[in-house]
């Protein structure tokens, strides 16, 4: 798998990474289209969603691919692969780049399954493969 590596993702909002959820789960989409993607009785303003989507364009996470009318057409720039990974490298960095704190979290919550540690251990031995010299 290739990574890009110009420039590190920026940080993302809650409205952000909602927005994006979006913007990821169709590839296109207006300002309006975004606004009426959030549930009715928690849909931010019109103008939020604007101003928000204007920051990720600043921030270089979307950007605009065609203009109808009065309107433009934005898609992601970022993956949300991308996105997750900088959310997960900030989470380790508020425990000092350990895991153990996360780990004994989602051990004693119940969210970490034993599939999840079968899947943990065939990728540590598939990167153990790939850094052995040959």
């Amino acid at each position: 798998m290739l990574r890009k590596t110009v420039a590190p993702h920026p940080k993302l909002t809650r409205l952000e990474l909602q927005i994006m959820e979006m913007l990821w789960n169709q590839p296109t989409a207006s300002i309006r289209e975004i606004q009426e993607s959030f549930p009715a009785r928690k849909r931010p303003a019109y103008t939020t969603i604007q101003t928000t989507v204007y920051r990720l364009e600043t921030k270089k996470v979307v950007r605009r691919v065609k203009k109808i009318g009065n309107f433009h057409v934005f898609e992601a720039l970022v993956s949300r692969e991308a996105a997750q990974h900088r959310l997960i490298d900030d989470l380790l960095a508020l425990f000092g780049g350990s895991t153990q704190p996360v780990m004994a979290h989602l051990i004693d919550s119940g969210r970490l399954t034993l599939e999840d540690v079968k899947e943990a251990e065939k990728a540590l031995r598939e990167l153990e493969k790939k850094e052995k010299p040959r």
